[in-house]
């Protein structure tokens, strides 16, 4: 049984567990409001290491955040998904349980799987806010994607190596196959493809998001904006994310 999270404030808080295609990913929702954010987290994450961000969007809407399939508290699927499918399985959750357009909040891997959902299933989706956004079309390949990800971690608090640490363990025997699941998906056309309002926050010492990796992406698309957080890398979201928080209800105030 899926385990509940502190919620903010102690609001009440549901999980359920939800099957489609033969894929189950875990969601969690907090707080109350007709504005709907959607977490959708980073390769060998969960939900569990969000809870900073999901706080501070505490009193702005009601927070759904995550666990994919293989990764946090949700079990490992029979086929490593795509990006693809993990976004359409998303959807289909969505769609189950009545909500959207929701304003989808993708870090890392999960900016990947926000551009597919909004590109496939554009009527569930009003925003997308790709923070840290993977893969840079310059370092398509698991060895880069690993090495940038240690570098970044160099430095962190310790309570974001902890969590981390935990739950790549939890990621099991196939992370390095989920991984290259992200690398072989064409993020630069997924991204481009994209019609909706888009914020792109980046972590100003990020690697995984180089900021003329960012631009590009920007430019690609008719109606986004790019934001940088000074004293922070990939991880902006998990640590401290009082800066990436409020440019995310900046954005959601005005789509």
């Amino acid at each position: 049984m899926p385990q509940r999270l502190l919620a903010p404030q102690d609001a009440p808080a549901s999980v359920v567990e939800f099957e489609h295609g033969g894929a189950t990913l875990i969601a969690e929702t907090f707080g109350e409001g007709e504005r709907t954010f959607i977490l959708l987290h980073g390769i060998g994450m969960g939900r569990s290491v969000y809870l900073d961000i999901v706080r501070r969007l505490d009193g702005h809407g009601r927070v759904i955040a995550f666990d994919l399939p293989g990764f946090g508290e949700a079990p490992e699927p029979a086929r490593t998904l795509t990006m693809e499918r993990h976004a359409d399985l998303v959807a289909a959750y969505l769609r189950d349980a009545g909500e959207g357009p929701v304003i989808v909040i993708g870090h890392s891997m999960g900016s990947q799987i926000a551009a597919e959902l909004a590109n496939r299933h554009p009527e569930v989706v009003a925003g997308v806010v790709l923070a840290g956004p993977t893969v840079n079309s310059a370092a398509r390949s698991i060895r880069a994607q690993a090495s940038y990800l240690l570098w970044d971690l160099i430095g962190e608090r310790p309570i974001v190596l902890w969590r981390g640490a935990r739950e790549y363990l939890r990621g099991g025997p196939h992370l390095i196959r989920k991984i290259r699941a992200t690398v072989v998906h064409d993020a630069k056309r997924a991204y481009q493809r994209i019609t909706h309002p888009t914020l792109v926050l980046r972590g100003e010492t990020d690697p995984l998001a180089p900021i003329t990796w960012c631009r590009d992406i920007v430019a690609a698309i008719s109606d986004a904006e790019l934001r940088e957080i000074d004293g922070h890398g990939h991880s902006t979201l998990i640590s401290d994310s009082g800066g990436a928080a409020e440019y995310i209800r900046r954005f959601a105030d005005r789509i």
